[in-house]
């Protein structure tokens, strides 16, 4: 299949247009349109074929209250710790029912049920409200299950949420993804340069020792320094993943200060093209998927 039908697979894919067919028979196609392979449903072997298959086979009440950006945050307290949850400002159904007036200066605007709709603002003087509007307005519309079948964010009602910034020098903080598998910690997946639009990730194990495992042009030179409380993060990753097959669990630290961002129960929604095929194929033997 050439680049420009796979590419056309796509955009149908996000408007809705392959809506009629069966969420199998879906990602199939979609597989396809990004991997440029063929999905093997019947005996997956790589980490994003048995994405796929968990997202069909694996599907629990309780991922939706978890995915659920408002509603996980008193579970998460129960679990975790009061301390480790950004604080909510206010949460609403319409953009127009916020009151920017009873904001802080420095906030953050998100949608609670997909992936994306975010509006940061770091000076209320210059934020450009109508862009804003436009973005989360656009999210609220969106339902993120049509687009990537993960069945958690089906029937999670649109919302909008504030929360502080978090970030240091109006910078957003750095994002440390935690992929692990049958509950145990593979790998921390560190995100910087959000901010600037074109964000750069570097994988270390628990020991913080790199790993490359994205095509060589996408690896940077430089490193990232070990936060020094990187156990309090290995705790609450523990008990967040257990019982889960795959898991990505996303925290912040920001000046020694650990908090909670969200779940990811299919990371990269199993389209990820910046890891190598080898890496494909070693996360995948690392998920006992029962198939």
């Amino acid at each position: 299949m050439n680049s420009k039908l796979r590419s056309a697979l796509k955009r149908m894919a996000f408007t809705g247009k392959l809506d009629f067919l069966s969420d199998e028979k879906y990602l199939e196609v979609l597989f396809f349109a990004h991997m440029n392979r063929r999905l093997d449903l019947q005996n997956p072997k790589t980490f994003n074929e048995k994405v796929q298959w968990l997202k069909l086979n694996n599907r629990k009440e309780k991922d939706t209250m978890l995915a659920d950006k408002y509603a996980v945050k008193p579970y998460m307290a129960s679990i975790i710790g009061e301390e480790y949850i950004i604080p909510t400002l206010g949460v609403w159904e319409q953009f127009g029912d916020i009151d920017f007036d009873k904001l802080p200066e420095k906030f953050v605007l998100k949608c609670t049920h997909d992936s994306g709709g975010l509006a940061i603002c770091t000076d209320k003087a210059v934020f450009d409200k109508d862009r804003a509007k436009a973005k989360i307005e656009k999210s609220l519309k969106r339902n993120y299950f049509r687009s990537s079948r993960e069945w958690q964010y089906k029937n999670i009602p649109p919302r909008i949420i504030a929360e502080p910034f978090i970030g240091i020098d109006n910078k957003a903080p750095d994002d440390y993804k935690f992929i692990t598998f049958n509950g145990e910690l593979d790998t921390v997946m560190v995100c910087k340069g959000r901010d600037v639009g074109h964000p750069w990730f570097y994988f270390y194990d628990q020991n913080w020792k790199r790993v490359i495992y994205q095509h060589p042009e996408l690896e940077k030179d430089d490193e990232v320094e070990k936060p020094e409380n990187f156990d309090v993060m290995l705790k609450i990753v523990n008990q967040l993943a257990k019982g889960y097959i795959h898991m990505r669990v996303d925290l912040y630290n920001v000046g020694g200060k650990v908090y909670f961002g969200e779940l990811t129960f299919f990371n990269q929604s199993g389209f990820d093209t910046d890891i190598t095929y080898e890496t494909d194929i070693m996360w995948g033997n690392k998920m006992k998927v029962p198939f």
